[in-house]
This record gives C-alpha cells, sequence and structure tokens, in this order.
C-alpha cells in the first residue's frame, strides 16, 4: 500500500509533502514528492496530514466497560493491598466498545490495566487498538503499577493496613525488600533445593528490580510524587511518575532527578481531594524545565476519544505545539518503551498510521483513516471502527 499526496508528519523530523509505503505491516518507504513507482493498492490522501498514531500512555481499557456496572469491572482486586502477581492481559476485555472509538479518534495504542486502590496492583501492558484480537494487539508488560495517596488509604475504611501515606510508602517497601532478597537467593541458588519457593508476587517484581520494566508511580501530590522516587532510587528502579499533578511545584527537583512525566486527565473536574490544586499549565511547566511529559486520559476518567483535545488544552496553556504532539506520540513511546515499534513515521517501524483532514488539534478536524499494522482499521464515514 502507499498513501500519497499528503503532508507527512514524521514527529521525528520536520514535515513534508509526500507519501508512505507501507508493505507486510511495516512502513516500507518514507519520501518526498509523489511516488514514482505506483503499488497496486494506492491510497490518495486527498491533500490530508499522516501522522504517526496517536498513543494514550496510561489508560484502563478493557478495565473498567462500555456502560459496564460491577460485573464489568475488573479494575482493582480489592482483596489484598499487594498484589503484583496480577497479570494485566488476564483481565482486559479487549471486545470493549471503547477500542472500537479508539480508532476512530486515531489512536493506535495504549498503555493500560490495573487501579491506584492497591498500593502494588499489577502489571501495566501496551496494545494496540485495531488489531484483529488480543494476541496481536499485545505489545508486551511495560511497567508495575504502584499507587500513592488518597486512593490506597482506603482500606482503612475495613480497619486494615495501609491507612497512611507513610503506611504505604512502608508497605512497598516491605514487599520491594523481600522480592529482592527472593531474586538474590534464586540467582544465587545451585541446585534446586537452594531456591527459594515460588512466589507468583516476587517473580513480577524480579524484571523490575532487573530494570526491564518501569515502576509506574501513581502520584498526584508533590509530596507523594517525592516519596515515590524516593523508593525509586532506594532501589533502583525505574520511575515513570503517572498524573503528576502537583509536579509544576517541584519542576525543578524532578528534572534534576531525571524523572518524566505522565500528565493527566487534563480536561476533568478538581473532584477528589489530592487534585485540588490540578493546573492546566502542568505539562507546559514540566517542559520547560526538561521534564519529558506524555499526556493521556486516564480513561475512563476521560474518554479515549478526547486524547488530543487534552493535547490541545495544555498547548493553550504554554505547552509547545512540537512537545505537545510528541507527548501523545514519540515521546509517549519512548516513556513506554515502545519506540522500537511505534511512535514515529519511520522505515522499519510497524505501520500505524492517522491520517487527518486538518489541524490535530482542532476540534472540527477529522479521522480520515486510521491504520494498525498495515490494515485499514477504521474510514470516515464506515461507523466505529472496521
Amino acid at each position: 500500500m502507499i498513501i500519497y499526496n499528503v503532508t507527512v508528519c514524521p514527529v521525528s523530523r520536520k514535515p513534508f509533502y509526500g507519501y508512505v509505503r507501507i508493505q507486510d505491516g511495516k512502513i516500507a518507504e518514507v519520501s518526498q514528492g509523489d511516488p514514482v513507482q505506483p503499488d497496486d493498492e494506492m491510497t490518495d490522501g486527498c491533500g490530508g496530514f499522516l501522522y504517526p498514531g496517536f498513543i494514550d500512555i496510561h489508560t484502563h481499557m478493557g478495565f473498567i466497560g462500555d456502560g459496564a456496572s460491577e460485573e464489568g469491572i475488573d479494575v482493582n482486586e480489592g482483596s489484598d493491598p499487594v498484589t503484583p502477581g496480577l497479570r494485566a492481559i488476564d483481565g482486559i476485555n479487549y471486545y470493549d466498545g471503547y477500542f472500537r472509538d479508539a480508532v476512530a479518534s486515531g489512536v493506535t495504542s495504549v498503555v493500560t490495566g490495573h487501579g491506584s486502590l492497591n498500593v502494588i496492583a499489577g502489571s501495566m501492558i501496551a496494545v494496540k487498538t485495531g488489531a484483529a484480537n488480543l494476541e496481536d494487539a499485545y505489545m508486551g508488560t511495560v511497567g508495575m503499577k504502584f499507587a500513592f495517596g488518597e486512593n490506597p488509604k482506603s482500606y482503612a475504611d475495613r480497619d486494615e493496613a495501609p491507612q497512611t501515606r507513610s503506611g504505604i510508602a512502608a508497605l512497598i517497601r516491605e514487599t520491594l525488600y523481600k522480592a529482592r532478597q527472593y531474586m538474590e537467593r534464586k540467582n544465587s541458588a545451585e541446585s534446586p533445593s537452594d531456591a527459594p519457593d515460588f512466589d507468583l508476587g516476587y517473580e513480577a517484581l524480579i524484571p523490575l528490580l532487573e530494570g526491564k520494566i518501569k515502576a509506574h508511580m501513581h502520584c498526584h501530590r508533590a509530596d507523594d510524587i517525592l516519596t515515590a522516587l524516593r523508593i525509586c532510587e532506594e532501589f533502583s528502579l525505574k520511575p515513570l511518575l503517572i498524573h503528576c499533578t502537583e509536579g509544576y511545584k517541584i519542576a525543578d527537583i524532578l528534572a534534576k532527578k531525571n524523572a518524566a512525566a505522565v500528565a493527566g486527565p487534563i480536561i476533568c473536574d478538581r473532584g477528589k481531594p489530592e487534585m485540588a490544586h490540578a493546573y492546566l499549565g502542568n505539562a507546559a511547566v514540566l517542559s520547560k524545565a526538561g521534564v519529558p511529559v506524555a499526556i493521556c486520559t486516564d480513561h475512563p476518567e476521560v474518554s479515549i476519544n478526547f486524547l488530543l483535545n487534552s493535547v490541545a488544552w495544555c498547548v493553550k496553556y504554554g505547552l509547545p505545539r512540537e512537545d505537545a504532539i510528541r507527548a501523545v506520540t514519540l515521546t509517549a513511546a519512548e516513556l513506554a518503551g515502545i519506540d522500537d515499534r511505534t511512535g514515529s513515521i519511520d522505515v522499519g517501524k510497524d505501520a500505524d498510521l492517522v491520517l487527518l483532514n486538518g489541524d490535530p488539534l482542532d476540534i472540527m478536524t477529522d479521522v480520515v483513516m486510521t491504520i494498525v499494522d498495515g490494515r485499514i482499521v477504521y474510514r470516515a464515514g464506515s461507523g466505529k471502527g472496521a
């Protein structure tokens, strides 16, 4: 397939008039001008704008369903505050209607997983939104979910720990310390009898302790953000600050610590105490300080349909346009650890593309076509998804 007569917006470099050739689900050629050699499947972009598929780096897609009652909500395992052994791939409903909404909105990849009731909740995974099935959609485990602040304190209602912020931190430290001991004993075992008894939760934390995945730290208040970073430093974890709502208050500290943030939800109310100081200019302040920033919806807190609207509000409040587009493309892919496959229009990457008829930050712009792995999964006028 060749998509031609478009302004190619690769994100990794400046836009230009040209075309993109797709072969075997990958981007095979990105060139200026018009194609010299035609293809059997030529797609006229009609002067539109071709972007890499957009990425929402923090959601609960498939865990809180479209119109779902309690039966369709699988976001929090309330039986235990520490559940690192939970695998997001086992809880996601990939056939939920919001995945169709995602492709119709040009969102081709999301990071999704468990909620923030638990101090350690389980894995976060990256998935394509428009694949034929979950097995094809799955891009891998990219993080382990931790939560600080208000939400995990709900165990106080049951007279269980944790009930305070210091209790949350202590529980996380204790678990990580035991997991590190488990890992060291396992690695040094000279025979099966020397190895520790199998523990699913500690096994799930080993990739985190080895630096293979990131610690996705749910944190809103500035003090919770700093606690999350303190723990990451103690255990040599790679942190990703999810929400980072009061990050603007300590942006200089975050920059010195080489922290990265995922700002969002953006267009929502301040409906919980720890979001009382939410500021629409947060992403702009963080970016100006040198903190890499991605933007998320935290779907369903804000529907996946409104990812680009969230980006537009960040631009209105000072986030440079180039940084804003990267916040839902290449920067998001880099922070998620999937930039070898998606996030920009470059040869060799997956053919995840979105064709727009205007500025992506203009609310009147339409998605003309969405492509995932070289397959057209949405065309304007065809309804929700393919």
